[in-house]
């Protein structure tokens, strides 16, 4: 059976799309199956697929052309990040086993500290340290708390020792499926989509596999909530929908509408379910 792996690299550029077409056209050796920019956000989502040595490839090239292109100290945006790129996920799709991504993505964070002189976190599957299974706690502050406190024991990358200069560090991890999805309110009342989050967030005691931050769309001058779910078999997307709803009319707030970034397992889609979740475009779909 041919090998398939998914690699999903965030990078903090996603307002200028020229500049972000020219960090996605350094990848040559892997299929490009979705770019996602936010310019809130200011933050770009790429999907590729393919074997895991032309994927792993496809993902260095991408590190090395964003790192020559932006600036981490110059950046600002709503969504945590602690590095230009960010985090890179690597998923097994067919063929592969949870272990040997690990390897794969142990062997691609060794070549981004030993060739671009990066600092690694591993995260996931991946992670080398149980403090840092889950990407919120690798993330935790973001780039500015880093910062501060990467000389401190509990900070420390897994590989590397000081931050980037212009760079700063990044998260690669393995994982499964992950489904990122917002959603957007008719209100420009931050409080209300970060308590939103909050009550529908696993952390917090809310539905399982869910993380969720309130975050603020000035452009388009409404908030949004940013959820992550982790596992849709256990906690679905008309589930998640749904308790948001509920939430938003405790609030007395109204959806403007939703959105998947990136690709949708097939196996998450339901009946119906572009108007049910009122989505901004139709997703594409993985698998």
């Amino acid at each position: 059976m041919t090998k398939i792996i998914e690699c999903v690299p965030n990078f903090s550029e996603g307002s200028d799309l020229a500049l972000v077409d020219d960090i996605v056209s350094a990848i040559k050796t892997a299929k490009i199956l979705d770019v996602h920019s936010d310019a809130d956000h200011n933050r770009s989502v790429v999907t590729i697929l393919g074997e895991p040595a032309a994927v792993s490839q496809a993902a260095f090239d991408l590190t090395q052309r964003a790192m020559q292109l932006l600036d981490i100290r110059e950046h600002k945006g709503e969504h945590p990040f602690i590095g230009v790129v960010d985090v890179v996920p690597f998923v097994p799709v067919a063929g592969c086993s949870m272990l040997g991504v690990c390897k794969l993505a142990h062997d691609f964070g060794k070549k981004l500290s030993e060739e671009l002189a990066l600092p690694v976190y591993f995260y996931g599957e991946a992670a080398k340290k149980k403090n840092r299974k889950e990407l919120p706690d690798v993330r935790r502050g973001g780039y500015a708390s880093l910062e501060q406190e990467i000389d401190k024991p509990e900070r420390k990358p897994d590989l590397g020792s000081n931050l980037h200069p212009t760079a700063g560090a990044v998260a690669v991890g393995v994982r499964d499926f992950l489904i990122a999805y917002n959603i957007n309110l008719n209100t420009r009342d931050l409080d209300i989509a970060k308590s939103i989050a909050k009550n529908i967030r696993e952390k917090s005691g809310g539905l399982k596999g869910v993380r969720a931050l309130g975050i603020d769309l000035m452009s388009k001058g409404i908030t949004q909530v940013s959820i992550n779910l982790t596992d849709h078999r256990m906690t679905s997307l008309k589930k998640v929908f749904d308790e948001v709803i509920k939430w938003a009319k405790e609030y007395k707030v109204d959806l403007v509408n939703s959105e998947i970034v990136g690709m949708l397992p097939k196996d998450a889609v339901f009946s119906g379910m572009n108007d049910y979740l009122k989505l901004n475009v139709v997703p594409k779909t993985l698998m």
